[in-house]
């Protein structure tokens, strides 16, 4: 009996390590594999990083010249007021039509402008007309930003004189009638001192006229210089 167990321990044990020695080449095998595509995949990354790299050093570029009194048509990002804006304040614009050379775009439609306000004088009353200049200051090419120099669109609102003048009018003229028909001439006297005080009131509480630009006015520049800007090839 005790030989006979003896026996299929043997038997047991031999089967055990024939399926070990089966199985540990497999799993080596599976090891092996795993280890080469990691090493297969790092490879391919440092590769991809190293083009990238090369990619950006080597990108080509080159620079342009646009020259002095080149156009650029811009819209308004924002509203500009005589009576709100002060000098010196910037402002933002964007393209509304490419900057184009040689029958190549340079600087796309819808890119970034920036804009200073030059004079900005709000309407005075009855005799100080408003005023409002703008200019381009800079323009964003390929995320960078160059400085440019631009013509000056200026505005002035109208002269209220000749208006004024016959509000104020008119205002003495309807207080001499209606000192008139209170009491005769001395009535009339009065009455008329009492419209033009009434009149220049009027016309003082009227008389401003601020000018406005509202967001979205395309407004046409020209460069007064030329600039060189560096675009992609």
């Amino acid at each position: 009996m005790n030989r006979s167990l003896t026996v299929l321990n043997s038997s047991l044990l031999s089967a055990m390590l024939v399926l070990g020695c089966n199985h540990a080449p497999a799993s080596n095998e599976a090891a092996d594999s795993n280890a080469d595509q990691n090493t297969q995949a790092k490879a391919e990354a440092a590769n991809g990083s190293k083009k990238g790299v090369l990619g950006s050093l080597f990108e080509s570029k080159r620079e342009i010249t646009i020259p002095e009194g080149a156009q650029f048509e811009v819209t308004l990002g924002e509203s500009l007021a005589s009576n709100r804006s002060h000098t010196g304040d910037s402002f933002a614009a964007s393209l509304s039509q490419p900057v184009v050379e040689d029958g190549k775009t340079i600087i796309p439609a819808g890119a970034h402008v920036a804009g200073r306000i030059v004079d900005a004088k709000d309407s005075g009353r009855l005799h100080v007309p408003a005023r409002l200049s703008v200019a381009l200051s800079s323009v964003e090419v390929s995320g960078k930003s160059y400085d440019i120099d631009t013509n000056t669109i200026a505005k002035t609102g109208e002269n209220h004189n000749k208006r004024n003048l016959g509000f104020i009018g008119g205002g003495a003229a309807g207080g001499a009638l209606i000192g008139g028909l209170a009491g005769g001439g001395k009535g009339a006297l009065i009455g008329s001192a009492v419209g033009a005080g009434a009149g220049t009131a009027g016309a003082a509480a009227t008389g401003k006229k601020d000018i406005s630009l509202p967001a979205e006015t395309r407004l046409r520049f020209h460069l007064l210089k030329s600039v060189t800007v560096s675009v992609k090839s």
